[in-house]
C-alpha cells in the first residue's frame, strides 16, 4: 500500500509559491462557510516519525483562521482518562458545527504502537479496529465529515531525515531515542498501519497516504484534499430539505409506520405482559428497603475499592417513580461517589454535536457511580415520537446505542437499565394527586398531558427499544411501578445483584 508514497515527489519553490495563495483562499471561503454548517470536520494525523505530521498541522493553522480550528495533540492518556472507556477522552474534544479539528496521534495511534510491539494480539487489535470503524460510523451518519491522512516516508528517507535533524544544533531537538527505536521496529510498524488503514478505509471516513520527503508537497496535497471535503460536505448539505420532504413520505404519522406499530403491539410489546397487581405493605417496604440500602452501601464501598464502576439508566413514563427510585439508591451512598444527571431537552452546545456526546461527558470515573434520569434512549423515544429527527436517525440509533453500551461493558462498568411501568389510568391518578398537592404542583405541566395524547406511540417506541436494546450485555429490567414500594425495592435489589456480580 506505502509503495505510491515512497516515489519521490517534490514541487518547486515556483510552483509552490504560485499555488499557495490560491490554495489558502479557497480554504478560507470554505472555513467561513463552514461556520453556518450543520456538520464540523475532523481531520486525523497518523503516520511515521519525521513525516510532518506537527508541521502540517501548524501550516493548516497558518493557513486558516485559528479561532475556528480545534488542534489537539494526544499523548499516553492521564489518570483522570484510564478511569474512563478508551473512546472517552475523543468524544470529549469532538468540535462542535461549524468546526475544524485538528487531531495528532488519535484514536488509531495506540492501538497500532501496541500491536506493532506485540502488547496486544492480533484478535485485540481487530477489535478494537471494529470499534474505531463502529465510532466514525456514528459520526459520519450524524453528518460529521471524517478525513484521515497518513505522512508517510520510507525507512531510507526517515533515517536520513533523523540524521539531518542531529547534525543541526538547531533541529536537534526533534530527534529522540524512542524515534530510533521506532525506526529499527519500522518493518513491523508498518505493517501494522498497512491493515489498520485497509480494515478502516471507508467511503465515509477514507484514508489519504501523503508522501512526506517534500514538505512543499505534502502541504499542498493535504490543503488540497481538506478544501474539496469541506465543499463536498458543503454541498451535500444543500440537497439536506429536498431529502427530508423525501423522507417525510416515510415519517412515523405515515400508513406505513402504523402498520409497523400494530405489529409491534402484537409481537414485541413485552410491556403488556406485566403483572402490575404487585404490591408492597408499607411496614414490609421500610424493612427491606434498609436492608437493601445497607447491602449497596457495603458493595459500592467495595466497587470503589476495586475501581468499578457503575451506570444506572432509569427509563419510564412521566410520574412513573423515576426520582423515588433514585432517591432510594442516593440515599444509601456517599455524596461524594455519584452524580445525578437528569437529562432535559439539549441545549444549543449539545445540539452543536452527536447526540451521544452529552452522555459520554458525564461517564463516571473507576469506582463512581452516574445515575442518569432519562439518557440516551430519548433519541428512540421522545425525539422519535415527536418528530425531533428524521427516520433514519432514529432507526439508526438502535446499533449506534448498542455499540456505545458494548463499549462500557466491555471497559469493567456495570451498567443497569430499568424502564418503569405504569397504567394509563395510575399516570392520571398521579398527575392529579400533583395538581392537588402544593410540593408536587411543579411536577405537572401541560406537556404531560400533551404527551399523554400520544400513549400509543410512545408505548410502541418503548417496546422496540426494549426489544432492540435489551442486550445480553446490557439488559433491560423492567420495572412493575403501579405501586412504588414495589418498583423502588425492584430497581435497590437489582442495582445490588448486577454490582454483586461484577465484584
Amino acid at each position: 500500500m506505502f509503495e505510491a508514497a515512497e516515489v519521490g515527489r517534490k514541487v518547486s519553490k515556483s510552483e509552490y509559491k504560485a499555488q499557495v495563495p490560491h490554495l489558502r483562499s479557497e480554504l478560507l471561503d470554505a472555513q467561513q462557510a463552514l461556520r453556518t454548517a450543520r456538520f464540523p470536520v475532523i481531520v486525523l494525523f497518523a503516520g511515521v516519525d519525521t513525516a510532518g505530521k506537527g508541521e502540517t498541522v501548524n501550516l493548516l493553522n497558518e493557513w486558516m483562521d485559528p479561532r475556528w480550528i480545534v488542534t489537539r495533540g494526544y499523548t499516553d492518556p492521564s489518570s483522570e482518562e484510564l478511569e474512563r472507556p478508551r473512546l472517552w477522552r475523543y468524544w470529549r474534544d469532538l468540535p462542535p458545527h461549524g468546526r475544524i479539528a485538528l487531531f495528532l496521534s488519535a484514536w488509531y495511534s495506540s492501538p497500532v504502537r501496541d500491536r506493532a510491539a506485540d502488547r496486544s494480539s492480533s484478535a485485540e487489535f481487530d477489535a478494537l479496529l471494529a470499534q474505531i470503524a463502529a465510532f466514525e460510523r456514528a459520526l459520519t451518519d450524524d453528518g460529521v465529515v471524517i478525513l484521515k491522512f497518513w505522512m508517510h516516508l520510507s525507512k531510507t528517507a526517515q533515517k536520513k531525515r533523523l540524521k539531518a535533524f542531529e547534525r543541526d544544533p538547531h533541529q536537534r531537538w526533534r530527534v529522540t531515542r524512542q524515534q530510533w527505536k521506532h525506526w529499527r521496529m519500522f518493518d513491523t510498524f508498518v505493517a501494522t498501519a498497512d491493515r489498520a488503514i485497509r480494515r478502516t478505509s471507508t467511503d465515509h471516513a477514507p484514508w489519504h497516504i501523503i508522501e512526506g520527503a517534500d514538505e512543499r508537497y505534502r502541504a499542498l496535497a493535504v490543503g488540497t484534499v481538506l478544501r474539496d471535503a469541506v465543499r463536498a460536505g458543503l454541498a451535500r448539505t444543500q440537497l439536506h430539505p429536498s431529502v427530508q420532504r423525501r423522507r417525510a413520505s416515510h415519517s412515523v404519522r405515515g400508513s406505513d409506520a402504523a402498520r409497523t406499530i400494530d405489529r409491534i403491539d402484537r409481537e414485541i410489546n413485552v410491556l403488556d405482559n406485566l403483572d402490575l397487581d404487585q404490591r408492597l405493605g408499607d411496614a414490609r417496604f421500610d424493612a427491606v428497603v434498609a436492608e437493601q440500602q445497607s447491602r449497596l452501601n457495603l458493595l459500592q464501598r467495595r466497587a470503589r475499592q476495586h475501581g468499578i464502576s457503575t451506570i444506572v439508566v432509569i427509563e419510564g413514563w412521566d410520574a412513573a417513580g423515576k426520582g423515588g427510585a433514585i432517591r432510594r439508591v442516593t440515599g444509601a451512598l456517599d455524596a461524594r461517589d455519584y452524580q445525578v444527571i437528569p437529562i432535559a431537552a439539549p441545549t444549543d452546545e449539545e445540539r452543536s454535536h452527536h447526540y451521544l456526546w452529552r452522555f459520554f461527558r458525564h461517564l463516571p470515573r473507576r469506582g463512581r457511580i452516574t445515575i442518569y434520569d432519562r439518557s440516551w434512549y430519548g433519541r428512540v423515544l421522545v425525539e422519535r415520537v415527536e418528530g425531533f429527527t428524521s427516520e433514519e436517525s432514529w432507526r439508526r440509533a438502535y446499533k449506534e446505542i448498542n455499540d456505545f453500551e458494548y463499549e462500557l461493558v466491555r471497559d469493567g462498568i456495570v451498567l443497569s437499565k430499568f424502564w418503569l411501568q405504569i397504567s394509563p389510568e395510575e399516570q392520571l391518578r398521579r398527575f392529579q394527586e400533583r395538581e392537588r398537592e402544593p410540593w408536587k404542583q411543579h411536577k405537572i405541566t401541560a406537556e404531560d398531558y400533551r404527551n399523554r395524547q400520544k400513549t400509543h406511540q410512545y408505548e410502541a417506541a418503548a417496546a422496540e427499544m426494549i426489544a432492540r436494546n435489551s442486550t445480553e450485555f446490557a439488559p433491560f429490567t423492567l420495572v412493575e411501578a403501579e405501586d412504588k414500594h414495589y418498583a423502588r425495592v425492584k430497581v435497590l435489589e437489582t442495582v445490588c445483584e448486577q454490582l454483586e456480580r461484577a465484584l
